[in-house]
C-alpha cells in the first residue's frame, strides 16, 4: 500500500488537520479546494478526488461514480440519506467499495440531548425559565405541581442503533418501561422489540415517544396522522432522528388538538424551518438547531475514529460502523 491515498474534504481546523495528517502517515492525504461547509453538507467536485484510494468526509456522488480507484469511503456523519439509493448501493457493491460512516462518534451526544430534553419537559424547565413567580403564588404551585418524574414512565423508541443503545442506558435508573420499534429486530437489544406491524399498541400506551429514524424512502413521513392518532393522548414526542420523517402538518394538527402534550424537535423540514412557520409559534413546541450529535472538539473525535477505522483497514480487520 505505498500509494495509498486519502481525500478528505471534512471541515477541519488545523490541530485536527494535523492528527489527520500525522495518523495517516506515511500515506498522503489530499485536500479538495474548498472542503464542506459542515459534517451533514455534500462536498463540491474535486480535481483531486480521481487520485484517492480513501475518501474521508462527504463525497460527491459523481465524483464516487467516476472514480476507478476508490477502496473505501468512510462518511463523516452518522446519516447517510444520499448514498443511502439502490443505485449507490449497488454501485459500491459492483466495485467492491466499502462504506462506513460515523455513527460512534455522535452516539452518546445524542442520546445526551434527548435525554437533556426529556429532563426539561418533565421538569417543566422553559416555563419556568420563564416565570417570576413568587413562592406561594399561584403560578409558582402551578409549575410544582406540574413537574413529574420520569421514574417508570412508558417509552417507545423508533429505530434502534448506537443512540438507542447509549439512550437506554442513560433512562435505565428511573425504571423506564422501554419498547424499541426495529425494522428487523436482533434479540440483543435489551429490551422489548417490536416491528412496525407492533407499533400501534406500543404507541398506545407510551408517555415519551422517541424518533430517531434515518431518512429513506422507507421512513419519510414515518410518523403521519394516522400514527399520531395512535398515540396515548398527552404523549410527548421527540425527534432527533430527521426532519423528513414526520409529517409536519400533522404533528402541527396533533399539538393544536392536545391529542400531544408537546413536541421536541432537533431535526426539521427543512432545516432550519422559516421563521414564520406555524410550528415555531406553537407554545408546546420547541425546536433545537440540529445541534444533537455536536460535542466539545467533535473533529478530533471524529477523525479519531477515522484513524481506529484505518488502522483496521491497513491490517485487513473488519470496519467500525460498516454500512455497506
Amino acid at each position: 500500500m505505498t500509494a495509498l491515498k486519502v481525500f478528505s474534504d471534512s471541515p477541519l481546523d488545523a490541530a485536527t488537520t494535523r492528527l489527520l495528517l500525522d495518523g495517516t502517515a506515511p500515506y498522503e492525504v489530499l485536500f479538495p479546494r474548498t472542503a464542506a461547509s459542515s459534517v451533514l453538507a455534500q462536498a463540491d467536485p474535486d480535481l483531486a478526488f480521481p487520485l484517492a484510494d480513501i475518501a474521508f468526509g462527504q463525497p460527491d456522488l459523481e465524483s464516487i461514480r467516476r472514480s476507478d480507484r476508490l477502496k473505501w469511503i468512510h462518511l463523516s456523519s452518522a446519516g447517510f440519506t444520499r448514498y443511502d439509493t439502490p443505485e449507490f448501493r449497488a454501485l459500491v457493491a459492483e466495485r467492491g467499495v466499502v462504506v462506513t460512516h460515523s455513527s460512534s462518534v455522535y452516539a452518546a451526544a445524542c442520546a445526551e440531548h434527548v435525554f437533556a430534553l426529556m429532563l426539561a419537559y418533565s421538569r417543566r424547565l422553559p416555563q419556568a425559565l420563564r416565570s417570576q413567580a413568587a413562592s406561594g403564588s399561584a403560578e409558582w404551585f402551578q409549575l410544582r405541581g406540574d413537574s413529574v418524574s420520569l421514574r417508570e414512565q412508558s417509552v417507545v423508541i423508533l429505530g434502534f442503533g448506537g443512540i438507542a443503545t447509549a439512550l437506554v442506558k442513560l433512562l435505565a435508573p428511573f425504571e423506564m418501561k422501554i419498547t424499541a420499534m426495529r425494522r428487523q429486530p436482533r434479540g440483543d437489544e435489551g429490551v422489548p422489540t417490536v416491528t412496525a406491524e407492533g407499533l400501534p399498541a406500543a404507541l398506545a400506551t407510551a408517555d415519551h415517544v422517541i424518533n430517531i429514524l434515518p431518512d429513506n424512502p422507507a421512513s419519510r413521513n414515518f410518523i403521519d396522522s394516522a400514527r399520531l392518532v395512535q398515540m396515548k393522548r398527552g404523549a410527548v414526542f421527540y425527534n432527533i432522528g430527521r426532519g423528513a420523517t414526520v409529517d409536519q402538518e400533522a404533528l402541527l394538527a396533533a399539538l393544536r388538538s392536545g391529542r400531544l402534550a408537546a413536541a421536541w424537535l432537533d431535526v426539521t423540514e427543512p432545516e432550519p424551518l422559516p421563521a414564520g412557520h406555524p410550528l415555531r409559534s406553537e407554545p408546546d413546541c420547541f425546536i433545537t438547531p440540529h445541534i444533537a450529535g455536536g460535542h466539545a472538539d467533535e473533529s478530533g473525535t471524529l477523525v479519531r475514529h477515522f484513524l481506529a477505522n484505518f488502522q483496521r483497514y491497513l491490517a485487513g480487520a473488519p470496519l467500525l460502523d460498516r454500512i455497506m
